[in-house]
């Protein structure tokens, strides 16, 4: 009887003792994303944060994006945790089949954009992604979200919750009718915190110039001062006072933003966008993040917050150069004798056509002689704009390219007019077109899938190359269709300066001072957020990234290889090559292009020797 009492009054002390320990917090995470950061630019004396995350927390060393490397197209990648087959988001601009009335009826919409996005996600079945994001599912796990930053890619993380009260939404919009509504909630949070409820513009950090007239020598800080105002002194106070998990995107459109516009060297390739201006960019960024860690700290929620750092895409100085284009050879107002025009490709496949050209963006006008598409170098190529036989999505460092009628002599002809131009490197087809000397296949670069929107016929990569210096991805060029002047900034090649993007994390579900070998990329983010946080996502898709578990505690690295993929030559020996590196089923796209045209992409020595047009 004793014994038995004895193991009674043991089994009591022990239930009282659990039942008096604190309950174990909640995991939450932070997906910071600093807009175009180049992995390389990252010191302890340019970026003091974000270098503390890596060297303390993981460092991504082997960093991806996806491609085309542009900005929608990569927050589709981490919101959903897909490849862009599967989400359809080519490219920050593509061809929807049909005018959008938010984006001026042009069928070749820009995404950065909410009401656009809420246009063309009713296009397509009311998601024009067609898999689930991170923030949706997390919200209907009854978890706390928040997207905050640059508009468009904020909002693509949960769009098709447009009411604001389940999932809160700041960017460039907010406070006004193009904007998510703020719920009460957050907007008597923001007036206890003595903050406006629209977001203050970019002043002068928004003037781009022109060719005549520099650009702007100042970061966005103020707007991004309130952005993290809204963070710091409303969200995450909200969040904390919820007493349950959350997600937080936090999306910085520093540094890119000064980097498109920066006025450090116009019309010349240094110091091109590593000049003053595009550091202060980074250095803004940084700031944004440290107030976080500051927030995160006085709140008592650093210990279980983890911190997930991933650039949509690196960064290039422009070029706006070639010898071969005819567009290159005709006079216009407003661009350098000599230079290329906004909306080049389209110019030189209409002229290589012999058909019209039409803007989009511009109610289709008629673009004639020493003219070009005057908005953002979009083209409707053919005898009827409403009904064109090719269409050019121009969005930066490479183009997309659709044939409505998917006519095979078509493909051919200009197919046959991009390989006889110098500013192209690599040209990819959609597969349904067969086998094409000097190209490869859509399906070898993740952009066929389950995409519900139209997919791109042909993708187009520029050329790029390096002004000398010791790492040639932090003084890379490329030829960009924008209308960004040469020596701004500009993305979106197949490049390795755009493909290496900066990533790292830190934080309870990740391990101590660990560097990853392993690739990673920007599809993986939104498996491994979702992994950590214990979400169930179902796929449409199966072009899906992989949860990064070498990177958390006990995790082992995996298998990789790195291989090349090498096209069938054309008439003039120009072939696309392809440089990835595989894990499981998993690619991830290293550079690719034409062999002496592309930054980090590897030549054999026969390539090497051999003179490329």
């Amino acid at each position: 009887m004793l014994r038995i009492l004895a193991l009674m009054a043991t089994f009591l002390v022990a239930t009282s003792s659990a039942d008096a320990a604190p309950a174990k917090q909640p995991r939450n995470v932070i997906l910071f994303v600093p807009d175009g950061l180049r992995a390389l630019s990252v010191t302890p004396e340019s970026a003091p944060a974000m270098a503390g995350v890596r060297d303390k927390g993981v460092n991504f060393r082997n960093s991806h994006s996806v491609f085309p490397t542009f900005t929608t197209a990569n927050a589709s990648a981490m919101a959903t945790g897909h490849h862009l087959g599967d989400t359809g988001d080519f490219s920050n601009v593509i061809y929807v089949g049909r005018p959008v009335a938010a984006a001026g009826n042009s069928m070749t919409p820009f995404l950065e954009n909410d009401r656009v996005l809420g246009e063309v996600d009713q296009m397509f079945g009311g998601d024009y992604l067609n898999e689930e994001t991170i923030l949706k599912a997390a919200r209907r796990a009854g978890l706390s979200t928040a997207a905050i930053g640059k508009l468009g890619p904020v909002l693509i993380f949960d769009h098709t919750e447009r009411t604001g009260e389940q999932t809160t939404i700041f960017d460039d919009s907010t406070g006004t009718g193009n904007g998510i509504p703020l719920s009460d909630e957050i907007k008597a949070a923001l007036a206890s915190a003595g903050l406006p409820v629209a977001t203050p513009g970019r002043g002068d950090n928004g003037r781009g110039g022109d060719f005549q007239t520099p650009g702007t020598t100042v970061a966005n800080v103020v707007q991004q001062g309130y952005f993290s105002d809204v963070a710091t002194k409303v969200v995450l106070p909200m969040f904390k006072a919820r007493n349950k998990p959350f997600v937080l995107v936090y999306w910085s459109r520093d540094p890119d933003g000064t980097q498109h516009g920066h006025g450090d060297s116009l019309n010349e390739l240094t110091p091109g966008i590593n000049g003053p201006t595009s550091r202060a960019a980074i250095r803004n960024a940084d700031d944004n993040l440290k107030r976080l860690q500051d927030a995160l700290s006085e709140l008592g929620l650093a210990d279980n917050t983890n911190i997930l750092i991933s650039a949509d895409h690196g960064f290039s100085t422009v070029s706006k150069q070639s010898e071969t284009s005819g567009s290159a050879k005709a006079t216009y107002a407003d661009v350098p004798a000599g230079f290329l025009p906004p909306g080049f490709m389209s110019i030189d496949i209409a002229k290589g056509l012999g058909v019209s050209l039409y803007d989009p963006d511009s109610q289709n006008a008629l673009v004639g002689d020493n003219a070009h598409p005057r908005v953002r170098g979009n083209g409707l190529i053919g005898g009827d704009p409403a009904k064109p036989d090719v269409v050019v999505a121009a969005n930066g460092g490479s183009d997309l390219i659709y044939l409505p009628n998917k006519d095979r002599a078509t493909a051919k002809r200009v197919i046959d007019i991009l390989l006889a131009q110098d500013y192209v490197s690599g040209i990819f087809v959609d597969d349904g077109f067969g086998r094409t000397p000097g190209t490869l296949p859509l399906s070898t670069i993740n952009l066929r899938g389950k995409a519900v929107t139209p997919r791109p016929d042909i993708v187009v990569n520029f050329r790029s190359f390096s002004t000398g210096c010791d790492q040639p991805v932090l003084c890379s060029v490329t030829v960009a269709d924008a209308t960004q002047q040469q020596g701004q900034g500009m993305h979106g090649s197949f490049s390795r300066a755009d493909t290496m993007n900066f990533m790292a994390a830190i934080g309870p579900d990740f391990k101590v001072g660990f560097m990853d070998p392993a690739p990673v990329s920007n599809a993986d983010v939104g498996m491994t957020i979702s992994r950590i946080l214990g979400l169930r996502m179902p796929n449409k898709g199966t072009l899906v990234g992989r949860a990064m578990h070498e990177a958390m505690p006990n995790g082992r690295t995996p298998k990789f290889s790195a291989r090349t993929l090498r096209s069938q030559p054309d008439k003039n020996g120009l072939r696309t090559v392809l440089d990835y590196q595989q894990v499981g089923p998993t690619r991830y796209l290293d550079s690719a292009g034409f062999p002496g045209r592309t930054v980090g992409l590897k030549e054999t020595a026969v390539e090497a020797n051999r003179k490329v047009r």
